[in-house]
C-alpha cells in the first residue's frame, strides 16, 4: 500500500497548496459548514461534516440545461476544503464537545449524551456545530460559521429499519453502463432527477409500518461520494422521499475499512467494503431493530446483502432487489434468492415497487 498512501499524501498536499494559494490572492470564497444527517441512540450520536469553501452554487431548476448543470457538479468536485479547524458541537443536553477537521476537511464526533429531550421533528434531533479556530493562513470571519447537524434517533415504536441503495434503486443511473453513468450523473440536478414509479409511495409505506406512524426509520447507504450530498438530499426533499442519513463515499485514495469477500476485486471491492462497512456499523448500532434491505440488480447490492444475511443472522426481515433490465444481472441473484430462503430470508427480484409492496403487506411490514 506504499504507492497509495504516496498518492494520497500528494493529492491532500495538492488540495492544501492551492487552498492557501487561493487564500493568500484573496480569491477563496466564504467557508461552508456542512453537517451531515446522521444517527445515533439514546446513549450515543454519530456526527460528520466538512468544511470547505463555499463552491457558489446557483439554486437548480427543472429547466436547467445540462450544460449548467455539467459546470455545477465541477463546481462541487473542486473543492476547496479546509484541514485543521477547530470546532465546537453542542449536544441536546448543552454539553460542547470539540472536534478538529481532518485532512479532507471532514469532522467526525461519537458523543454521549446525558439526557435527551424531545426531538424537534419526528425522530430528528438538531445538534448545532459551529468552527472555533482556523488555521493559521484564514482568519474567523466576524460572522459564525455554523451548522446544524439532524441526527435520527429511532423511537421505541420502531417496528423495523430500512437501509437502501439510491442509484438505480431510487432513481436512473445506468451503473452498468459507464458513459451513460456519468451522463446521468454530471449532467442532471435534484430537480431533473425523478424517482422509480411507486418507490416514494413504498419507502413510505415502509416508514409508516403497521402502525401508521412515521417510526421506522430510514438509511441510505451508497458509493456516490460526498460530494453529491445535496443532491441527494434534496432529490429526497422534493419527492417526498423518508429522510435519511446519506452515508456516501470519501473519494480520497483511502483503504477500505472492510475486506471484501474472496473473489470480489477491482472497483466492485472498494464499493463492496465501503457499504458492507456501513451497512455493519448501523446494524451494530441497533441490535433489537429488524430491517429491510432495499437495492438493486445492476452492482453488487445482492451479493452484498447475503454476506449482511450471513453476519447478522435473524436480523433480516427481506431483501428487495430492484431488476434493472439487464440479463446477465439478473441471473447472479437466482443462487443468492435460494441460499437466503434456505436460512429464511426472502429475496425479491422486482421490475415494479407494487410487487415490493404487495410482498411487504403479505409479509406484515406494511399496514
Amino acid at each position: 500500500m506504499g504507492l497509495l498512501a504516496a498518492a494520497s499524501a500528494l493529492n491532500e498536499w495538492l488540495d492544501h497548496f492551492l487552498t492557501r494559494r487561493a487564500a493568500g490572492r484573496g480569491r477563496l470564497r466564504a467557508l461552508q459548514l456542512l453537517a451531515y444527517r446522521s444517527y445515533g441512540t439514546a446513549e450515543k450520536f454519530y456526527l460528520k461534516g466538512r468544511l470547505l469553501a463555499d463552491p457558489g452554487l446557483r439554486t437548480a431548476t427543472a429547466e436547467d440545461s445540462p450544460w449548467r448543470n455539467f459546470r455545477s457538479m465541477v463546481r462541487r468536485f473542486n473543492s476547496r476544503e479546509v484541514a485543521g479547524a477547530d470546532l465546537l458541537a453542542e449536544l441536546p443536553d448543552g454539553s460542547l464537545h470539540a472536534a478538529t477537521t481532518d485532512e479532507e476537511g471532514y469532522f467526525l464526533l461519537v458523543l454521549e449524551p446525558q439526557a435527551l429531550p424531545a426531538p424537534t421533528a419526528c425522530l430528528w434531533y438538531p445538534v448545532p456545530v459551529r468552527v472555533v479556530r482556523l488555521p493559521g493562513f484564514l482568519a474567523l470571519p466576524a460572522a459564525p460559521i455554523s451548522a446544524a447537524a439532524q441526527v435520527l434517533v429511532p423511537p421505541a415504536t420502531a417496528e423495523f429499519g430500512v437501509i437502501s441503495d439510491l442509484d438505480d434503486t431510487v432513481f436512473e443511473t445506468r451503473a452498468t453502463n459507464v458513459v451513460k453513468m456519468l451522463g446521468r450523473v454530471l449532467l442532471s440536478n435534484a430537480q431533473s432527477k425523478q424517482p422509480f414509479a411507486g418507490v416514494a409511495d413504498f419507502y413510505r409505506a415502509l416508514q409508516r409500518g403497521r402502525t401508521g406512524r412515521p417510526d421506522n426509520p430510514f438509511f441510505y447507504v451508497s458509493s456516490s461520494p460526498w460530494n453529491l450530498y445535496d443532491v441527494l438530499d434534496d432529490f429526497l426533499k422534493i419527492h417526498a422521499i423518508p429522510p435519511g442519513p446519506l452515508l456516501l463515499r470519501d473519494l480520497g485514495l483511502t483503504r477500505p475499512k472492510t475486506t471484501p469477500p474472496p473473489g470480489v476485486t477491482g472497483s466492485a471491492a472498494i464499493h463492496f467494503a465501503h457499504k458492507l462497512h456501513e451497512i455493519d456499523d448501523i446494524l451494530v448500532t441497533y441490535p433489537a431493530l429488524p430491517f429491510v434491505l432495499c437495492g438493486d440488480s445492476g452492482q453488487e447490492d445482492a451479493r452484498i446483502y447475503r454476506e449482511v444475511v450471513r453476519r447478522h443472522p435473524g436480523r433480516i426481515r427481506a431483501v428487495y432487489i430492484r431488476d434493472v433490465q439487464v440479463p446477465v444481472r439478473a441471473a447472479l441473484v437466482g443462487p443468492i434468492i435460494a441460499e437466503l430462503a434456505a436460512e429464511g430470508v426472502p429475496l425479491l427480484l422486482v421490475s415494479a415497487y407494487a410487487e415490493a409492496a404487495a410482498h411487504a403487506a403479505g409479509l406484515g411490514l406494511l399496514m
